[in-house]
Protein backbone atom coordinates (compact mmCIF):
# COMPACT_ATOMS: atom_id res chain seq x y z
CA UNK A 1 0.00 0.00 0.00
CA UNK A 2 1.71 3.20 -0.91
CA UNK A 3 1.79 5.44 1.53
CA UNK A 4 3.75 8.64 3.07
CA UNK A 5 4.98 10.42 6.34
CA UNK A 6 7.54 13.09 4.90
CA UNK A 7 6.26 15.83 3.19
CA UNK A 8 5.69 16.39 -0.63
CA UNK A 9 8.18 17.90 -2.46
CA UNK A 10 7.48 21.66 -3.93
CA UNK A 11 5.23 21.44 -6.80
CA UNK A 12 3.46 18.37 -6.24
CA UNK A 13 -0.54 17.48 -6.12
CA UNK A 14 -0.18 16.60 -2.67
CA UNK A 15 -3.98 16.93 -1.08
CA UNK A 16 -7.62 17.51 -2.35
CA UNK A 17 -10.69 18.66 -0.37
CA UNK A 18 -14.19 19.57 -0.88
CA UNK A 19 -16.07 22.19 0.26
CA UNK A 20 -19.54 20.92 0.63
CA UNK A 21 -23.10 22.42 1.44
CA UNK A 22 -24.10 19.93 3.53
CA UNK A 23 -21.08 17.66 4.70
CA UNK A 24 -23.10 14.76 6.16
CA UNK A 25 -24.14 13.98 2.91
CA UNK A 26 -21.17 14.38 1.28
CA UNK A 27 -19.87 12.25 3.53
CA UNK A 28 -22.43 9.54 3.09
CA UNK A 29 -22.23 9.83 -1.02
CA UNK A 30 -17.92 9.53 -0.93
CA UNK A 31 -17.78 6.94 2.02
CA UNK A 32 -20.27 4.65 -0.16
CA UNK A 33 -18.21 5.16 -3.81
CA UNK A 34 -14.87 5.38 -2.13
CA UNK A 35 -14.78 3.15 0.95
CA UNK A 36 -13.44 6.02 2.83
CA UNK A 37 -14.05 6.35 7.25
CA UNK A 38 -13.98 10.00 8.45
CA UNK A 39 -12.23 11.62 10.68
CA UNK A 40 -14.04 14.75 12.10
CA UNK A 41 -11.49 17.47 13.68
CA UNK A 42 -14.11 19.37 15.46
CA UNK A 43 -15.27 23.10 16.33
CA UNK A 44 -12.29 24.71 16.12
CA UNK A 45 -11.33 23.56 12.62
CA UNK A 46 -15.18 23.65 11.87
CA UNK A 47 -15.85 19.93 11.86
CA UNK A 48 -13.33 19.38 8.39
CA UNK A 49 -13.60 15.75 8.01
CA UNK A 50 -10.31 13.62 6.70
CA UNK A 51 -11.50 10.98 4.74
CA UNK A 52 -9.12 7.78 5.83
CA UNK A 53 -8.44 4.44 4.02
CA UNK A 54 -6.90 2.58 6.61
CA UNK A 55 -6.57 5.19 9.09
CA UNK A 56 -4.62 6.92 6.47
CA UNK A 57 -5.73 10.72 5.39
CA UNK A 58 -6.41 10.58 1.09
CA UNK A 59 -8.93 13.63 1.27
CA UNK A 60 -11.50 16.00 3.61
CA UNK A 61 -14.85 17.28 2.77
CA UNK A 62 -16.01 20.21 4.47
CA UNK A 63 -18.09 23.11 4.65
CA UNK A 64 -18.57 25.35 1.98
CA UNK A 65 -16.96 28.50 2.83
CA UNK A 66 -19.11 30.64 0.29
CA UNK A 67 -22.51 28.99 -0.45
CA UNK A 68 -22.83 31.13 -3.83
CA UNK A 69 -19.68 29.54 -5.13
CA UNK A 70 -20.11 26.03 -7.14
CA UNK A 71 -19.22 23.15 -4.81
CA UNK A 72 -15.95 21.65 -6.38
CA UNK A 73 -12.94 19.74 -5.07
CA UNK A 74 -9.84 22.13 -4.80
CA UNK A 75 -6.35 20.43 -5.81
CA UNK A 76 -3.47 21.87 -3.54
CA UNK A 77 0.13 21.80 -4.63
CA UNK A 78 3.10 21.25 -2.07
CA UNK A 79 5.55 24.75 -1.23
CA UNK A 80 8.29 24.96 1.23
CA UNK A 81 7.08 28.86 1.79
CA UNK A 82 3.56 29.42 1.03
CA UNK A 83 3.78 33.06 1.36
CA UNK A 84 6.98 32.93 -1.01
CA UNK A 85 4.55 31.35 -3.62
CA UNK A 86 1.88 33.88 -3.11
CA UNK A 87 4.03 36.35 -3.97
CA UNK A 88 5.34 34.35 -6.91
CA UNK A 89 1.62 33.44 -8.17
CA UNK A 90 1.08 37.35 -8.11
CA UNK A 91 3.92 38.45 -9.71
CA UNK A 92 3.28 35.99 -12.60
CA UNK A 93 0.01 36.71 -13.47
CA UNK A 94 -2.26 34.57 -11.02
CA UNK A 95 -4.93 36.02 -8.56
CA UNK A 96 -4.52 35.07 -4.59
CA UNK A 97 -8.13 34.29 -3.69
CA UNK A 98 -6.94 33.82 0.07
CA UNK A 99 -3.88 35.50 1.50
CA UNK A 100 -2.10 33.34 3.25
CA UNK A 101 -2.99 31.77 6.75
CA UNK A 102 -2.11 29.18 10.07
CA UNK A 103 -3.99 26.34 10.31
CA UNK A 104 -2.51 25.46 13.91
CA UNK A 105 -0.44 22.61 14.47
CA UNK A 106 -0.97 21.21 10.62
CA UNK A 107 0.56 23.74 8.15
CA UNK A 108 0.18 27.26 6.50
CA UNK A 109 -1.90 27.76 2.74
CA UNK A 110 -3.30 29.63 0.22
CA UNK A 111 -5.78 29.91 -2.37
CA UNK A 112 -4.90 31.00 -5.94
CA UNK A 113 -6.43 31.52 -9.64
CA UNK A 114 -4.12 30.85 -12.41
CA UNK A 115 -4.12 32.93 -15.60
CA UNK A 116 -6.36 30.68 -17.39
CA UNK A 117 -9.13 31.44 -13.91
CA UNK A 118 -8.38 27.44 -12.92
CA UNK A 119 -8.25 27.84 -8.72
CA UNK A 120 -6.02 25.68 -6.50
CA UNK A 121 -4.50 25.90 -3.18
CA UNK A 122 -0.92 26.00 -2.05
CA UNK A 123 0.14 23.87 0.93
CA UNK A 124 3.10 23.63 3.40
CA UNK A 125 3.52 20.93 5.63
CA UNK A 126 3.92 21.18 9.51
CA UNK A 127 2.29 18.81 11.66
CA UNK A 128 0.17 17.36 8.31
CA UNK A 129 1.20 16.55 5.13
CA UNK A 130 -1.38 16.35 3.44
CA UNK A 131 -2.39 12.91 1.26
CA UNK A 132 -0.98 10.21 3.15
CA UNK A 133 -2.10 7.47 1.18
CA UNK A 134 -2.11 7.61 -2.83
CA UNK A 135 -2.07 4.86 -5.94
CA UNK A 136 -4.62 3.07 -4.08
CA UNK A 137 -8.29 2.41 -3.71
CA UNK A 138 -10.08 5.14 -2.12
CA UNK A 139 -6.26 7.22 -2.80
CA UNK A 140 -5.52 9.95 -4.65
CA UNK A 141 -4.04 9.01 -8.21
CA UNK A 142 -4.23 11.51 -10.76
CA UNK A 143 -4.84 15.38 -10.88
CA UNK A 144 -5.34 17.33 -14.10
CA UNK A 145 -6.11 20.89 -15.35
CA UNK A 146 -8.86 21.46 -17.84
CA UNK A 147 -8.12 24.88 -19.10
CA UNK A 148 -9.41 27.53 -21.48
CA UNK A 149 -5.78 28.89 -22.44
CA UNK A 150 -3.13 25.61 -21.41
CA UNK A 151 -0.44 27.15 -23.15
CA UNK A 152 -0.67 30.85 -21.11
CA UNK A 153 -1.56 28.01 -17.58
CA UNK A 154 1.63 26.31 -18.63
CA UNK A 155 3.88 28.80 -18.79
CA UNK A 156 2.52 30.61 -15.17
CA UNK A 157 2.77 26.92 -13.47
CA UNK A 158 7.02 26.55 -14.82
CA UNK A 159 7.19 30.15 -13.44
CA UNK A 160 5.47 29.43 -9.96
CA UNK A 161 6.71 25.69 -9.71
CA UNK A 162 9.61 25.07 -12.34
CA UNK A 163 7.62 22.55 -14.31
CA UNK A 164 8.36 20.87 -17.29
CA UNK A 165 5.69 19.62 -19.88
CA UNK A 166 5.70 16.35 -22.01
CA UNK A 167 3.80 15.46 -24.58
CA UNK A 168 1.82 12.15 -24.14
CA UNK A 169 1.14 9.33 -26.70
CA UNK A 170 -3.17 9.08 -27.55
CA UNK A 171 -4.48 12.23 -25.78
CA UNK A 172 -5.58 15.13 -27.17
CA UNK A 173 -3.23 17.19 -29.05
CA UNK A 174 -2.97 20.11 -25.97
CA UNK A 175 -2.53 17.75 -23.39
CA UNK A 176 0.90 17.24 -21.83
CA UNK A 177 1.93 15.80 -18.10
CA UNK A 178 4.06 17.96 -15.80
CA UNK A 179 7.40 16.82 -14.19
CA UNK A 180 9.74 17.88 -11.56
CA UNK A 181 12.41 16.47 -13.59
CA UNK A 182 11.10 12.77 -12.91
CA UNK A 183 7.93 11.08 -13.25
CA UNK A 184 4.55 12.99 -14.00
CA UNK A 185 3.15 14.79 -11.73
CA UNK A 186 -0.02 15.34 -13.50
CA UNK A 187 -1.68 16.60 -17.05
CA UNK A 188 -2.75 19.98 -18.00
CA UNK A 189 -4.42 20.13 -21.25
CA UNK A 190 -7.94 22.44 -22.90
CA UNK A 191 -11.43 21.44 -21.74
CA UNK A 192 -11.25 18.14 -23.87
CA UNK A 193 -15.24 18.75 -24.14
CA UNK A 194 -16.61 20.50 -21.28
CA UNK A 195 -20.09 22.41 -21.92
CA UNK A 196 -19.60 25.87 -23.63
CA UNK A 197 -18.92 28.14 -20.54
CA UNK A 198 -17.39 25.79 -18.18
CA UNK A 199 -14.31 27.30 -16.60
CA UNK A 200 -10.67 26.13 -16.18
CA UNK A 201 -10.57 24.16 -13.46
CA UNK A 202 -8.69 21.18 -11.88
CA UNK A 203 -9.91 17.65 -11.89
CA UNK A 204 -9.06 14.79 -8.90
CA UNK A 205 -9.32 11.64 -9.60
CA UNK A 206 -9.32 8.92 -7.51
CA UNK A 207 -8.16 4.88 -7.32
CA UNK A 208 -10.97 2.51 -7.53
CA UNK A 209 -10.74 -1.81 -7.30
CA UNK A 210 -13.83 -1.61 -10.17
CA UNK A 211 -15.07 1.58 -11.66
CA UNK A 212 -17.91 -0.28 -13.01
CA UNK A 213 -19.10 -0.99 -9.18
CA UNK A 214 -17.93 2.27 -7.97
CA UNK A 215 -20.03 4.34 -10.78
CA UNK A 216 -23.16 2.35 -9.81
CA UNK A 217 -22.63 3.41 -6.09
CA UNK A 218 -22.22 7.04 -7.12
CA UNK A 219 -25.50 7.01 -9.39
CA UNK A 220 -27.19 5.56 -6.94
CA UNK A 221 -26.75 7.96 -4.23
CA UNK A 222 -27.19 11.02 -6.36
CA UNK A 223 -24.19 11.30 -8.54
CA UNK A 224 -23.86 11.73 -12.89
CA UNK A 225 -21.81 10.06 -14.74
CA UNK A 226 -20.29 12.31 -17.67
CA UNK A 227 -20.51 9.66 -20.50
CA UNK A 228 -19.78 6.04 -20.55
CA UNK A 229 -16.82 4.62 -18.47
CA UNK A 230 -13.83 4.08 -20.89
CA UNK A 231 -11.23 2.13 -20.87
CA UNK A 232 -7.86 3.27 -21.06
CA UNK A 233 -3.73 2.46 -21.80
CA UNK A 234 -3.93 3.37 -18.16
CA UNK A 235 -6.79 1.81 -16.56
CA UNK A 236 -10.46 2.25 -16.73
CA UNK A 237 -11.73 5.90 -16.12
CA UNK A 238 -14.84 7.61 -15.63
CA UNK A 239 -16.21 11.05 -15.14
CA UNK A 240 -19.10 12.11 -12.88
CA UNK A 241 -20.34 14.69 -10.70
CA UNK A 242 -21.69 14.10 -7.28
CA UNK A 243 -25.52 15.19 -5.83
CA UNK A 244 -23.63 19.05 -5.43
CA UNK A 245 -22.63 18.95 -8.94
CA UNK A 246 -18.60 18.49 -8.06
CA UNK A 247 -16.89 17.35 -10.94
CA UNK A 248 -14.43 14.39 -9.85
CA UNK A 249 -12.47 11.12 -11.77
CA UNK A 250 -12.32 7.64 -10.89
CA UNK A 251 -9.56 5.51 -12.55
CA UNK A 252 -9.52 1.23 -12.21
CA UNK A 253 -5.82 -0.56 -12.26
CA UNK A 254 -3.90 -0.64 -15.56
CA UNK A 255 -4.36 -3.29 -17.49
CA UNK A 256 -2.72 -6.41 -16.16
CA UNK A 257 -2.14 -4.98 -12.93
Amino acid sequence: MPTRSEPWPAGTPCWVDLGAPDVAASTAFYGAVLGWSFFDSGEEFGHYNICQVDGHAAAAIGPKQDRSQPTAWTVYLASDDADATAATITANGGTVLAEPFDVPGNGRMTIAMDPAGAAFGVWQAGGTIGAEIYNEPGGLTWTDARLTDPDAARAFYTDVFGYSYQNLDGAPGDYTTFHLGGDPLGGMGGMMGAPAGTPSHWVAYFSVADVDAAVAAATGGGGTLLGDPMDTPFGRMAFLTDPDQAVFALAGPPPGA
